[in-house]
């Protein structure tokens, strides 16, 4: 058996990429959101190697609205697959049958999983799955793809299908008004596409799909024959040919579901709808949320993770790594610039960020808990109510959530979005949350400055949400971005129990994402600053407060002094934080390992308090999650604008809103709360406040007021 190429398709949130991961040993991400896969991913069975899965975008249907739906369409046709693994939600039977309908007009052999048919029996629900496949004409499994149930059959009758010879009756058949005309159709382009993918066509045509009148090359005459035969049909169902191809698409699933449904009960609330009568209220939903994500950081950031952290940070990197290798360099006559590279430099830079992997691990283990019950779609279905009142699509709230562990794969889950201007002000304004990177500074500034506050940490997040919502209201003021955003259509997927395998998969890959980096690049970014810091230009061994990264720290901090914190090494820390987020953990380590006090974690706090106060401090932790990504999120936002010109302006963006933001904190905290004087800079972040209240809130610019004019003339 040979170049065997199975297809995998279904809705999002159908179980798609967890059979996926059953039948090929992958780890690809599980998510609960529409997005998380982007692109098709290819892997080998396991059983038999001679056989490829390919897992394609989620997709409600083959018509080509958004980038996931282009992707499977184009592979489906032009790749021509040797067979289809539709995978159903059979929770939700009749929207997902509505693409099997559509998978199905294809001409290739189609097998349907109907997946979560351990979620249908606790519904009180019931199928008769032989009537449903003799209703549909292809075979039909029922699995559990959680569970593995059914994934080897269904892939056996896929296996089986590609034997049984072309045939025509495999393909859905409609109203015998519409037959005809789509059989007529055919006639005029039988010579003109390959027989087993000709009712596809003949279809998208009756549809006066522009990309498939292209592909066809038809003559004048043929598509002037065509759209007689078009506005024919119109005529006799009264209705536009899209329109006709959609209900009788829905009219065929009726019947077919009528068919097999055996035993259904649907006056009667489900647990998840209970849930969700609470969760999704229009007043309670973002209380909760707040509750919720406050509970996240608390656990994370000032009880369980700190633990861990305290024990890391004291005992590992604080005494047991140190005493052991300081007498074992020195009985090797280690050279003392070598010994303090590897103790100040490697051990005090990589230590310090090594430091916060418990606090880490603790919020992967709730976020993944959260996203594979269900409750971060339902956040998702809030948010777009509060994102689309200011210019943003409730879809940009999904490449945000994939952020919160890296920016990377958030930016890149903005390809779902349909309307280019909403993709790239997605991608402009998603690295405002607070990845598993930038924890590392928000739990340095939080133990150093705000011990016993529990608020610092979640406010990180909220700051996020609250510069994208600004930046949503201010951007589409601007002709860039103007225009109504894109619509939000997500299935809520049921409430389950959060299953293991899902929720230490996203842990571990998280978490071995943040090693890796620690042994690389922050491995290498510690040596350079230690050496930049012992050398002065000149390369002769000084004090640190006389090297190169003194003279050059002490130049650029000038520009922070506004916000409060002018001192060398934070500014340091924010230009080699660039590179790597957790390179402004890192430098603070390198760069106070030599005070006396100690290398990493809490040790560092007295000599941070030293340095500036609370309200420098959170100005700090503020500049640091607004401004540039590091280097791989910026790269990223390269590939996805595929423009130097716009990658230039989201940094100098995000740079520009990060100054102004910490500024104002700073300002005013350090007038109200530390009180400090009404300087000159105080006064110039009241007139910021007053800009930004105005740009926000008041201004509109004369092309909104044209298009309010334009709109209100159609009426």
């Amino acid at each position: 058996m040979t170049n065997i190429e199975l297809a995998l398709a279904g809705n999002p949130n159908c179980g798609k990429t967890t059979a996926f991961n059953a039948l090929t040993g992958a780890n690809q991400y599980v998510g609960n959101w529409p997005g998380v896969t982007v692109e098709k991913k290819a892997g080998k069975l396991k059983k038999d190697k001679n056989i490829v899965l390919q897992d394609l975008p989620g997709i409600y249907s083959l018509a080509p609205y958004s980038p996931e739906e282009i992707v499977a369409r184009d592979y489906l046709i032009d790749d021509h697959p040797t067979a289809i693994l539709d995978i159903v939600d059979a929770t939700n039977i009749e929207r997902n049958l509505y693409l099997t309908m559509q998978l199905m007009e294809t001409g290739l052999p189609v097998v349907v999983g109907m997946n979560m048919m351990d979620v249908v029996a606790k519904q009180n629900k019931q199928f008769n799955l032989e009537k449903l496949a003799y209703g549909l004409g292809v075979p039909v499994v029922g699995i559990c793809a959680l569970k593995g149930k059914g994934l080897n059959e269904i892939v056996d009758k896929a296996v089986t299908a590609i034997d049984v010879p072309f045939d025509e009756d495999r393909y859905p058949r409609y109203d015998k008004r519409l037959e005809a005309a789509i059989s007529e159709i055919e006639a005029i382009i039988k010579a003109l596409v390959p027989y087993d993918r000709r009712r596809w066509f003949a279809i998208k045509l009756f549809e006066r799909d522009v990309r498939v009148f292209e592909q066809v090359n038809l003559t004048d005459t043929q598509a002037a024959d065509i759209e007689d035969i078009i506005k024919t049909t119109e005529k006799i169902f009264t209705d536009d040919s899209e329109s006709i191809m959609i209900d009788e698409r829905y009219a065929f699933v009726s019947q077919v579901v009528n068919l097999a449904v055996v035993k259904k009960n649907d006056f009667s609330l489900s647990t998840s709808d209970k849930i969700d009568r609470i969760v999704t209220n229009r007043f309670l939903a973002l209380p909760i949320f707040a509750l919720v994500m406050w509970l996240v950081y608390y656990l994370s950031i000032q009880t369980v993770g700190t633990i861990g952290t305290d024990w890391v940070n004291d005992v590992l990197f604080g005494q047991w790594i140190p005493n052991s290798v300081t007498p074992m360099l020195a009985s090797w006559s280690v050279a003392p610039w070598m010994q303090s590279l590897i103790i100040d430099g490697i051990i005090g830079g990589v230590g310090s960020v090594v430091g916060f992997l418990p606090q880490l691990i603790v919020l992967f283990i709730c976020l993944g808990i959260l996203e594979d019950c269900g409750y971060m779609a339902r956040i998702a279905f809030v948010m777009d109510r509060m994102f689309r009142k200011f210019g943003l699509s409730g879809k940009s709230f999904i490449p945000m959530l994939v952020a919160t562990g890296c920016g990377v794969p958030g930016i890149m889950a903005s390809r779902t979005i349909e309307s280019e201007n909403d993709r790239r002000m997605t991608i402009m304004v998603t690295t405002f949350m607070p990845c598993s990177a930038k924890l590392t500074i928000i739990a340095l500034v939080a133990g150093a400055f705000f011990p016993q506050s529990s608020w610092v940490a979640p406010s990180a997040y909220f700051v996020g949400i609250f510069a994208i919502v600004a930046s949503g209201i201010f951007l589409k003021k601007t002709r860039l971005f103007a225009g109504d955003p894109a619509p939000f259509i997500m299935e809520l997927p049921t409430y389950h129990v959060p299953q293991f395998g899902n929720v230490s998969r996203q842990v571990w890959e998280r978490s071995r994402s943040f090693i890796k980096k620690a042994g690389t690049i922050i491995f290498v970014s510690c040596i350079i600053i230690w050496f930049l810091s012992n050398f002065n230009f000149t390369m002769q061994m000084v004090p640190e407060t006389q090297s190169m990264l003194a003279a050059i720290g002490s130049f650029i901090a000038i520009i922070f002094a506004p916000l409060g914190f002018d001192n060398w090494r934070a500014a340091v820390a924010v230009i080699t934080g660039l590179v790597a987020k957790e390179n402004v953990v890192g430098t603070f380590g390198v760069l106070y390992s030599k005070a006396g006090i100690g290398e990493t974690g809490r040790q560092i706090w007295p000599l941070m308090r030293q340095a500036f106060t609370p309200a420098a401090g959170y100005a700090f932790l503020v500049f640091n999650l607004l401004c540039a990504p590091c280097f791989a999120a910026v790269g990223a936002m390269r590939r996805e604008f595929n423009d130097v010109k716009w990658t230039l302006t989201a940094v100098a963006y995000q740079c520009g809103l990060a100054y102004v933001v910490s500024l104002m904190i700073y300002q005013f905290a350090h007038w109200i709360f530390e009180g400090g004087t009404f300087t000159v800079g105080t006064g110039v972040a009241f007139v910021i406040l007053a800009l930004c209240t105005y740009g926000l809130f008041i201004y509109k610019p004369k092309h909104l007021h044209n298009a309010e004019s334009l709109s209100a003339a159609e009426l």
